[in-house]
């Protein structure tokens, strides 16, 4: 008992030098660590649980106060250390890593910033800063998140278009003009729905555009592109190639180089005559195809591939390069457009369509099937017919081809910012086509008809004018 009495005094004396050495941060004795006669070793006889729980209680707030106090003095040496360096950077590191940053990656903002403003690269933020992060090697972030998005806000199933977005049917009865020096086409019969039951005025041409000769030259028809996604509108465009003669507009992006003779802006002389424009096709590195204007191969032709040819007079011919007649080169050819493959042929879309394929028909925002998409055929007459719309895959494009009557067809560009069909209506028959004067096929395509005019449309397109 002697030898268990004696060390308690020692224990409680280290406790009340560890206190009295830590005090409060002013200095001063924390209450209660005064001598152990109340409540040290003097009670060991009377002691109890309660006491031995407050003793370890206090040790350990010794030992926290202790570290916190060992924290902040090593914390003050740090600072004092950093406060004592010559240099900023030596004093801030943090703050002149930050600064060093900003500074090296200026070329990176900038750039970045143009991009977003930079109409060449899409018609939307997003679109111009997805394109912006491929052409920068980070095409595989913009993929997964393209990939999310789809996933999650897939083509809507079933319901009904918004009001408005087929029109009821009108006469499109074409009369003859009196001395017209141009005979105008037979306006074809109107396309046969797809979805069921049909809505009034479903697939019913409507004249649109300016007059040639006194006659319509384009028509324009709506109708749903098949029957699961019934709430979706694509359009149809006819052009009576009798009427009118083809141009291809060549741009700094879409197939590069130049300069071009034919570009955008469209200049006044042509704005003149100009009935409809709509784009061409895909990257040239995507297109799978060449290219050929004023006398020049900007890209190698591909035997087999689609193509528009258009000749001196203004013509045009869609089929497989080195196919048959106007399928080769010859001095009345003045551009060839190509695009993959023919995705219409004799009046069918080609067997082994597969609407999952995006490898082969074009790569799609998000890698999803149901996108915006466009295409071109040509009729038995030589009529051509341009179809584009939104939730389309490559096997309702081919059917819509077929349906409004190509013989042959081919797959346009694809995806939201590019796809855009628009006519102008001038008030006079000579009038300035223009901006003002343009009208989108469909209302909810992404670009406006101004991107024709404009001297920053980089991408290639086509113009049909009054003959």
């Amino acid at each position: 008992m002697m030898k268990s009495a004696s060390a308690r005094p020692d224990v409680a004396g280290r406790g009340q030098d560890d206190e009295e050495a830590l005090g409060d941060s002013d200095g001063s004795p924390r209450p209660g660590a005064g001598n152990d006669s109340g409540g040290g070793a003097g009670n060991d006889s009377g002691s109890d649980s309660g006491s031995d729980s407050g003793k370890g209680a206090h040790r350990r707030l010794n030992y926290l106060q202790r570290r916190r106090i060992r924290v902040k003095g090593r914390r003050r040496a740090r600072r004092d250390k950093r406060m004592a360096r010559k240099h900023f950077y030596g004093r801030h590191p943090i703050a002149s890593g930050t600064l060093a940053a900003i500074v090296l990656l200026t070329p990176v903002w900038v750039s970045f910033g143009s991009a977003l403003t930079d109409p060449t690269l899409g018609v939307t933020l997003p679109g111009r800063a997805a394109e912006w992060f491929r052409m920068h090697g980070l095409g595989g972030i913009v993929a997964r998140i393209e990939n999310y998005y789809y996933a999650h806000n897939p083509p809507p199933v079933g319901g009904k278009p918004p009001k408005g977005a087929i029109p009821p049917p009108t006469h499109t009865h074409q009369t003859s003009v009196a001395h017209a020096a141009l005979e105008p086409l037979p306006v074809p019969a109107g396309i046969k729905p797809i979805a069921s039951p049909p809505i009034p005025g479903e697939g019913q041409w409507h004249p649109v555009g300016r007059k040639v000769d006194g006659s319509y030259a384009v028509y324009e028809a709506f109708l749903r592109p098949d029957s699961i996604h019934t709430s979706l509108v694509a359009g149809v465009a006819w052009m009576d190639m009798r009427l009118l003669r083809a141009t291809l507009y060549s741009g700094s992006i879409i197939p590069g180089g130049g300069p071009y003779k034919y570009t955008a802006p469209v200049q006044p002389g042509p704005a003149r005559s100009l009935v409809a424009a709509f784009n061409a096709g895909f990257l040239m590195s995507n297109a799978n195809g060449g290219y050929y204007t004023q006398g020049k191969v900007i890209d190698p032709l591909r035997a087999g591939a689609a193509s528009v040819v258009i000749y001196k007079n203004g013509s045009v011919k869609i089929g497989a390069w080195g196919s048959g007649p106007g399928m080769a080169m010859s001095s009345n050819v003045v551009s060839v457009r190509q695009n993959l493959n023919l995705l219409v042929r004799n009046g069918r879309p080609i067997p082994g369509l597969n609407p999952y394929d995006n490898t082969v028909w074009g790569a799609t925002l998000g890698g999803a099937d149901d996108v915006w998409r466009s295409g071109l055929g040509q009729t038995a007459n030589g009529a051509l017919v341009y179809v584009a719309g939104p939730g389309l895959n490559i096997t309702s494009l081919a059917n819509l081809l077929s349906r409004a009557g190509a013989v042959t067809g081919m797959e346009l560009d694809i995806n939201t910012d590019w796809v855009d069909f628009a006519t102008f209506s001038p008030s006079t028959p000579n009038g300035l086509a223009s901006a003002a004067n343009g009208r989108n096929m469909l209302s909810d395509m992404a670009g406006a008809p101004d991107r024709y005019f404009a001297s920053w449309w980089a991408r290639d397109f086509f113009t049909v004018s009054a003959r």
